[in-house]
């Protein structure tokens, strides 16, 4: 990342959360050990990223992440790290993986606190603000550009799938009716409006799993998940460690079967290692969070 683009960001923009999720098992999980070479590639806040850095002496970081704010938050929080960790601003699926070169490799998956507690950004429906849902605020697809120009066929279809959302051809014909939107708050007004009145006062806000399928589909984020799972173990040297911490079920299948179905890895962790009842009270973030560890069991080469 360029550092005067970091330069140039507000102290507002630099805000950013550096709770990390799992924290002792994702260290446990990676093994870190001195002198080690290490790939955060969600590096959001730089919560992990710190903790594998203070775990062990002359340990190394590269941190990647696709959304500048990130970056920007991350190497103010880590600036005492010095050389020891190195930024890169880029999605995870487009980075150039150097073979058999790390010793461990993280994916926190998902939006982060940030993202949801930053209306602007567009991925709440608790305040209004632009339907925006870019991770990366340079490509030009937003949420708006997804409901207000996607076929009627096409929304159904993301709704259904990427959100799991039963009611999604009830709720597509309301949306259909009454677009164009601008905002998330008239979206979501929309969608509560077209589920039964016994759905609008239920555990979960009717337009959380459509809000989850949109940010799935302006992000692509199944496809660059399944891009990252068939590169990054090409990456780590022999007996290097992937942890992964999935936040939904469509993401945890994913992560499930490519590490099982892996030639050169072994799977840690039979079942994922969810969060104790003390941190889900400390960060909420936390309850729905499912961490899977795989080892590499043989170089590239065989």
């Amino acid at each position: 990342m360029n550092p005067d683009s970091l330069k140039s960001l507000s102290p507002e923009e630099l805000i950013f959360s550096h709770t990390p999720v799992l924290p002792q098992e994702v260290i446990s999980g990676l093994a870190v050990r001195a002198g080690g070479h290490y790939l955060d590639a969600t590096v959001g806040g730089g919560g992990h990223t710190r903790l594998i850095l203070e775990t062990a002496p002359d340990v190394k970081v590269t941190a990647l992440d696709q959304d500048e704010d990130a970056l920007a938050a991350a190497q103010k929080e880590l600036a005492q790290f010095g050389d020891r960790v190195k930024f890169i601003h880029t999605n995870f699926a487009a980075f150039n993986y150097p073979p058999d070169s790390y010793d461990g490799i993280l994916a926190d998956l998902g939006v982060s606190s940030h993202h949801l507690d930053t209306p602007e950004r567009g991925f709440s429906f608790r305040k209004e603000a632009n339907l925006d849902m870019r991770m990366n605020q340079k490509q030009s697809l937003t949420a708006a550009d997804v409901i207000n120009h996607w076929s009627e066929a096409d929304l159904v279809d993301i709704f259904f799938k990427y959100g799991e959302e039963r009611l999604s051809r009830r709720i597509v014909r309301r949306i259909v009716e009454k677009r164009p939107f601008k905002t998330t708050t008239q979206l979501a007004d929309t969608i509560a409006s077209a589920v039964p009145a016994k759905y609008r006062h239920g555990r979960i806000h009717p337009a959380t799993r459509v809000f989850q399928a949109l940010r799935i589909a302006v992000n692509d984020e199944l496809k660059v998940l399944e891009t990252f799972l068939a590169k990054a173990p090409l990456a780590l040297a022999p007996n290097g460690r992937l942890v992964i911490i999935s936040f939904h079920s469509l993401e945890d299948r994913l992560v499930k079967h490519s590490l099982r179905d892996s030639p050169i890895l072994q799977v840690v962790t039979k079942k994922p290692i969810i969060a104790t009842e003390e941190e889900i009270i400390q960060n909420s973030r936390s309850r729905s969070a499912k961490l899977r560890i795989a080892q590499k069991v043989m170089s590239a080469e065989c």
